[in-house]
């Protein structure tokens, strides 16, 4: 299972509260990937698409940001595969709302 954390906003609007977890199919190479961590929570979570990634493009949206084992992950591709540390549950996945502003 992997463990996700949502931002505040976004827990609030699927109703949830703490880390949500997921279970996604691996690519052909055995990976996670993060497309896959977004499919199966836009598919339990109805509410959330066009929240995270664009309807139409897939695209993350600007202000949202992917961390996993302390590092951004946010300008990846989302077919590459996630850390192991974060597919196997060890680490979770955060899905962090960007500040902007002056």
């Amino acid at each position: 299972m992997i463990r996700v954390v949502l931002p505040s906003p976004l827990k609030a609007l699927a109703q949830v509260s703490g880390e949500i977890e997921v279970e996604a199919a691996e690519d052909a190479a055995g990976g996670v990937t993060l497309s896959a961590v977004l499919d199966v929570i836009e598919a339990r979570y109805p509410m959330l698409r066009g929240t995270i990634r664009d309807h139409g493009t897939g695209k993350r949206r600007a202000f949202v940001r992917f961390f996993a084992c302390e590092r951004d992950i946010s300008h990846n591709p989302p077919d590459v595969p996630l850390p192991v540390r974060v597919a196997e549950g060890r680490e979770p996945l955060l899905i962090i709302g960007a500040m902007a502003g002056g």
